[in-house]
């Protein structure tokens, strides 16, 4: 038991450090300015997808700790850190609150689309806080698009990692993992 909960936890960080160097990519990549200015892909969101599918999900919660507390410490300001929070939270929960519809009623893919639009609900409502003001959820129809076709790529890849997971050495002795395979990736 001890040896699968060190085994999980060192995926968790190798997830998390994934994470964090794609968000440091993604820095670079130009913002799709003419269409929904500040939009990003969110490609670092693809490693939460990862650990919602193969982990049991607190680790999806200390992922994303990880990954946006190091990105905004390196990369950003306070303000950085909760929008970006605030949005994987959002995103997190509800990809989680979805996936226990079962695989049955909603794939891998809907379960991230889903969290796409979440991100950027959360990182509005956030905006409106700061703002005083309702009137920036007037955003959100440009950024709910940008977020369902965000969040489609990222369900895409990440059903073709977690499809690909199985062939590792890393999870042949974690029933959950293999649980959730069986669920999810069949």
């Amino acid at each position: 038991m001890q040896k699968q909960h060190t085994e999980r936890l060192v995926y968790a960080a190798i997830l998390a450090a994934q994470a964090i160097v794609i968000g440091y990519f993604e820095a670079f990549l130009p913002s799709p300015a003419a269409i929904a200015p500040g939009a990003k892909l969110g490609l670092s969101n693809l490693m939460t997808v990862v650990a919602l599918f193969s982990l049991p999900t607190s680790y999806s919660f200390v992922i994303i700790f990880l990954r946006v507390f190091a990105t905004s410490l390196l990369f950003g300001t306070f303000s950085t850190f909760l929008y970006s929070m605030t949005g994987a939270l959002f995103s997190l929960i509800a990809m989680w609150a979805i996936k226990q519809l079962g695989p049955n009623r909603v794939s891998l893919i809907g379960i991230s689309t889903v969290g796409g639009f979440m991100h950027n609900l959360g990182q509005l409502t956030v905006a409106a806080a700061i703002a005083g003001s309702p009137a920036i959820l007037n955003y959100l129809p440009v950024l709910t698009l940008a977020g369902i076709a965000a969040g489609f790529a990222i369900g895409v890849i990440g059903n073709f990692l977690i499809a690909h997971l199985s062939a590792t050495r890393l999870f042949r002795n974690d029933p959950h993992f293999h649980e959730q395979y069986q669920q999810w990736v069949v």
